[in-house]
């Protein structure tokens, strides 16, 4: 079992006199559990309850109900910064004494939640006599903001619940962080910034300073960052340029291995990944499920399209397109990412008419105009993700990455 249970019981508002769980035996996350309480007779409480005839006090008994309620119901949490309280107990009945020796197992099935409000089915035995049931009725608060001394936030900034900002850390005052994030210590965050819920900037990354760009002027252009990000180690991201729309935007479930560094004015999508390393230049488009491998570098004003793989230590130039492999410097492509589409439940079918697709484009004598003619007039290659691709290179200001590279580079991996 992978329960911390006294890291679980510390979120749990009212525990006195003492953490009252011992184990915990069987754990279906999110539905039922159930946990151990070893009762003893040198319990401080057992001298005056009763002398001579020591009993468990029922609210006790409650006590450790609601305690192994309360780690059930955290497992519900995207984060770990909740408390867990009794707000109420419904049809409590007390059916046998406890008494030292017993060694109680409580059972808890979580009904229904409301809200903040959780309603959970509690029942405690000892030996196979059910000695206590009822409804509990627990309240679920987030954990207000947690700020390390030495850290430097300044009074205009917006902190959300349940955040933690670590030692040395900096925050400037225009700054919006959403509730259960978590700020690394000597990280910064300055400029016109907004955070989303549940992201992790770690230690000594730079988020929303001042773009690299001579034209900027300490315009306050933005930088606006969607939830449960990860910017790891040293990443540098930069807020937008008045000239390039004065917004710099990435959105949910990214990840930014070390070293990275995003652009003024650039727009990346939902789910990529950005190896170590990784650069994009101003004004580039990252669309979603992209992963840019460690040590490449995107030109500025380019587009990479989704699903799209870029090797690693690539130099992208041109329009990077969208579910293939491109490799190299300067970039080549290597065909259609089969394993990344795989990875993400792409049917047989599709990827498929995704491989004709590139044939007409990679293959055939034909120019591109003419390649993506032909796959449209092809019935069967008819499915939005074709459609998706023919856009793509249609749209293209700078051209798209066509040149294949030679049979002696094929056997690269595609995203291992």
């Amino acid at each position: 079992m992978s329960i911390n249970i006294p890291q679980a019981l510390e979120r749990l508002c009212y525990r006195y006199p003492s953490m009252l769980v011992d184990a915990v035996l069987e754990h279906e996350p999110g539905r039922r559990l159930v946990a151990v309480r070893n009762v003893t007779v040198n319990e401080e409480f057992f001298p005056g309850h009763f002398p001579g005839a020591p009993l468990l006090p029922a609210v006790l008994m409650v006590e450790s109900l609601s305690q192994a309620a309360a780690i059930l119901v955290r497992d519900q949490d995207a984060t770990a910064q909740t408390r867990v309280y009794l707000r109420g107990v419904n049809g409590a009945k007390f059916r046998r004494q406890v008494v030292p020796g017993d060694r109680l197992r409580l059972e808890i099935t979580l009904s229904r939640r409301r809200g903040a409000i959780a309603f959970a089915q509690a029942a405690a035995y000892a030996g196979e006599q059910l000695a206590t049931e009822c409804e509990l009725v627990l309240g679920i608060v987030a954990d207000p903001t947690q700020i390390h001394p030495s850290a430097i936030v300044h009074p205009g900034a917006s902190i959300g619940a349940g955040t933690y900002v670590g030692p040395h850390a900096s925050i400037g005052p225009n700054v919006v962080i959403g509730p259960n994030c978590r700020i690394g210590a000597s990280a910064v965050i300055d400029g016109w910034t907004e955070i989303g819920e549940g992201t992790e900037v770690y230690p000594f990354a730079s988020i929303g300073l001042a773009p690299q760009d001579l034209k900027y002027k300490g315009e306050p252009t933005r930088l606006v960052i969607g939830a449960h990000n990860v910017f790891r180690e040293f990443v540098t991201i930069h807020r937008g340029t008045a000239g390039g729309g004065g917004i710099t935007e990435i959105g949910h479930h990214n990840v930014f291995m070390a070293y990275v560094h995003v652009a003024h004015d650039c727009h990346v999508g939902n789910h990529t990944i950005f190896g170590n390393m990784a650069t994009l230049g101003g004004h580039v488009h990252v669309e979603d499920y992209a992963n840019i491998s460690a040590g490449s570098g995107v030109h500025q004003f380019c587009r990479v399209g989704r699903y799209a793989f870029i090797g690693g230590y690539s130099v992208v130039t041109k329009d990077a397109l969208p579910y293939a492999r491109t490799v190299g410097n300067r970039a080549r492509i290597y065909g259609l990412n089969t394993i990344g589409l795989i990875r993400r439940g792409f049917t047989t079918d599709t990827i498929t008419r995704l491989k004709r697709s590139f044939r007409y484009l990679l293959q055939s004598k034909l120019n591109t105009s003419a390649a993506l003619h032909q796959i449209e007039a092809d019935d069967t290659l008819a499915c939005p993700d074709v459609q998706y691709l023919v856009d793509f290179i249609r749209r293209s200001e700078r051209g798209v990455i066509l040149k294949r590279a030679s049979r002696r580079s094929e056997d690269l991996p595609s995203d291992d």
